[in-house]
């Protein structure tokens, strides 16, 4: 999915603001040029996540949002839209509803890669057989305090894409990039030839050509999106905007 570079990913929360309107705001985003779609499986205790996305998830939760619901959400969005979706929770979920089963539907629902923030590799095998039975990819995230060692074994076992942590904390709007995510990136590059998406504080297109720009194969943005969405502002022109930027970096 993220292959050749030049890569926008949005995060939404599934079933925020509301199970419709988050389907609309799919598919302006979609239409605004987004690569690829991340789509969060609301979780009560989010850990990765910073203020937006937890208040966003408490939203989803509080309408009614739950497994089998999200599975008919994104259905219904991968069911019009060839975009790919990739689905963001937390191990808990997956647990409570079982790899297999977890696994067939996201199969099934058009998810093509599965994120767990709380997941360690050394945790992961079972979901990791089940997803791959089913022809869906686990995606690992590397930070900054990742010892080269973890890398290279995070690098044997992930599929899809590696998810490189821009900054240390929780998700959400910053002002600028850390310089040293560009350190991660060729540390990371030494150990895999997956893409590398770049997440967590990326917010404006500034950020996103930086982060390209910086080596990554895409930027991933989460909490603004998540905010335009909840002000009911413009999706598709903010994505449009972003991903305008990541085409423009060479200029």
């Amino acid at each position: 999915a993220l292959k050749g570079g030049d890569k926008l990913v949005g995060f939404i929360m599934g079933g925020d603001p509301s199970y419709d309107e988050c389907i609309k705001a799919a598919e302006k985003a979609i239409e605004g040029g987004a690569d690829v779609l991340e789509i969060g499986l609301a979780f009560s205790d989010p850990l990765a996540d910073g203020p937006t996305i937890q208040a966003a998830a408490q939203r989803a939760l509080f309408k009614g949002m739950n497994t089998k619901r999200y599975f008919r959400l994104c259905k219904a969005i991968s069911s019009r839209h060839e975009t790919p979706l990739v689905c963001l929770t937390y191990y808990n979920i997956i647990h409570r509803f079982g790899c297999e089963r977890f696994a067939r539907s996201c199969s099934l629902s058009g998810i093509c890669g599965v994120i767990v923030p709380d997941l360690p590799i050394e945790h992961s095998k079972k979901l990791k057989r089940a997803l791959v039975f089913h022809g869906v990819d686990l995606v690992f995230l590397v930070a900054e305090t990742t010892p080269d060692e973890r890398i290279k074994k995070i690098c044997s076992l992930a599929s899809g894409f590696i998810y490189v942590v821009a900054l240390l904390g929780t998700t959400g709007v910053r002002e600028s990039l850390d310089p040293k995510a560009q350190k991660l990136i060729k540390r990371i590059r030494r150990h895999t030839r997956l893409p590398l998406a770049l997440g967590f504080g990326l917010s404006n297109p500034d950020q996103v050509m930086q982060a390209v720009r910086m080596g990554a194969d895409a930027a991933i943005v989460g909490s603004a999106l998540v905010s335009v969405i909840h002000s009911k502002g413009d999706v598709r022109g903010f994505v449009s905007e972003l991903k305008a930027a990541i085409l423009e970096k060479g200029f």
